[in-house]
C-alpha cells in the first residue's frame, strides 16, 4: 500500500511539473501597451475636436434662435410658427449629424481596439509557444488568476516584447 502510494505521488509530481503556467495582468499589460496609448491618445484629439464642433455650431444655433424670438414678436403668429418649426428642424438635423460623426468615430476607435487586442493575444499566444508554456493565464481585475507568485507573471516580458515590436 505503502509502495502504491508512494508510486501516485511521484506520478503526480511529474504531471505537475510537466505544466509550466504562467499569467499576465491583463489591464498593466493594455495600460502599458504603446499602440494602445497612441490610438487612445488619437480618439481623445478628435474627440476634443468633435466637442469643439458640436460647441461652436451649438453656440450659433443659439444665437440663431434668439434672434428668431426678437423677430416672431412682430411676426403673425401663424408664420412664427412655421419659421420656428423650419428651425426645430434643422436644429435636429444638425444633431443628427453631429451623433452620425460621433458613432462613426466611435466605431473606428472600436475596430482599431479590438485590433490591437487581437495583437496582443497573437503575441501571448506566440510567447507560450516558444517558451513551452502550457497555459498562460489573465490576471488583474476581472481576470482568472486570483494569485500566482511573481516568478510567473509574465506581463513585464510580454509587455517589452509588445512595445518593441510596435516600435518597429
Amino acid at each position: 500500500m505503502k509502495k502504491l502510494a508512494v508510486v501516485v505521488i511521484v506520478v503526480l509530481m511529474a504531471a505537475c511539473q510537466q505544466n509550466k503556467i504562467g499569467y499576465v495582468d491583463n489591464l498593466k499589460l493594455m495600460d502599458g501597451y504603446q499602440e494602445k496609448i497612441d490610438i487612445e491618445a488619437k480618439f481623445k484629439t478628435k474627440a476634443d475636436a468633435l466637442t469643439k464642433k458640436r460647441d461652436s455650431i451649438s453656440q450659433a444655433f443659439q444665437i440663431e434662435v434668439q434672434a428668431f424670438q426678437t423677430k416672431a414678436q412682430s411676426m403673425s403668429q401663424k408664420k412664427a410658427q412655421e419659421e420656428y418649426g423650419l428651425i426645430q428642424q434643422r436644429g435636429q438635423f444638425m444633431g443628427q449629424q453631429l451623433q452620425q460623426e460621433e458613432q462613426a468615430m466611435q466605431a473606428a476607435g472600436q475596430v482599431e481596439m479590438d485590433t490591437v487586442v487581437s495583437k496582443v493575444k497573437e503575441q501571448i499566444k506566440a510567447y507560450g509557444k516558444a517558451n513551452s508554456y502550457t497555459y498562460i493565464l489573465g490576471g488583474g481585475d476581472g481576470g482568472s488568476v486570483l494569485y500566482g507568485t511573481d516568478a510567473q507573471d509574465l506581463t513585464d516580458e510580454i509587455l517589452k516584447i509588445l512595445n518593441d515590436n510596435y516600435k518597429k
